[in-house]
């Protein structure tokens, strides 16, 4: 057993471990940190695989952008952890049917798909240059123009799905609106009142 394959079951297993951390827990700021551990250690899994610009841009991009601005939109979310918890005892059978059925559809997929080990997938890309990264753009902004320019829309509602989010405010919260304190007149705040003998 070499080094690589090693390191492949350590990462692999502690990748497992985090994702389903990230469901399991309540916390959704501690789940938020087990989703950037599971960013990392794919990050490793693609480096293994000699995808290093993929590794790199998945540590740089993911880890140290995009989940740090969902960490802050969730700190900001005002979360019942309760009712949470609730929805997940009741949801619990219904998630582990999709569980079945997705894991049932990707195992025929890359059943069919990759049934021929001995074929080299590279031999069908076309190679432009040595650099894995001038390859992986070229491809990408080619051949996966339509899937890239889904994924960039998918993003964009994303964002505005998480300003929406922080823009609702809960019932239960006050808050002040400067223009109608500003506006206030005497009458509305002060109120004279007598005592049963008319004295103020």
């Amino acid at each position: 057993m070499n080094i690589e394959l090693i390191v492949f079951f350590i990462f692999s297993s502690l990748l497992v471990l985090s994702a389903l951390a990230v469901i399991l827990i309540n916390n959704p700021v501690k789940s938020a940190i087990y989703l950037v551990s599971s960013f990392f250690f794919s990050a490793v899994l693609w480096l293994l695989l000699n995808a290093e610009f993929l590794s790199i841009i998945l540590i740089l991009v993911y880890v140290g952008a995009v989940m740090v601005l969902f960490l802050f939109v969730v700190m900001m979310l005002d979360i019942n952890t309760t009712e949470a918890r609730d929805g997940f005892v009741k949801y619990l059978p219904i998630g582990i049917l999709v569980f079945i059925s997705i894991a049932g559809i990707l195992s025929f997929f890359f059943y069919t798909q990759f049934s021929d080990i001995n074929e080299d997938i590279t031999y069908s890309i076309n190679i432009i240059g040595e650099d894995n990264t001038k390859n992986l753009g070229y491809v990408l902004y080619t051949e996966y123009i339509l899937a890239f320019e889904v994924a960039a829309v998918l993003l964009l509602l994303g964002i505005i799905s998480a300003i929406t989010l922080t823009q609702q405010k809960s019932i239960s919260n006050k808050y002040q609106n400067p223009s109608e304190q500003v506006n206030v007149k005497k009458s509305e705040r002060l109120k004279i009142m007598k005592d049963k003998e008319g004295n103020l």
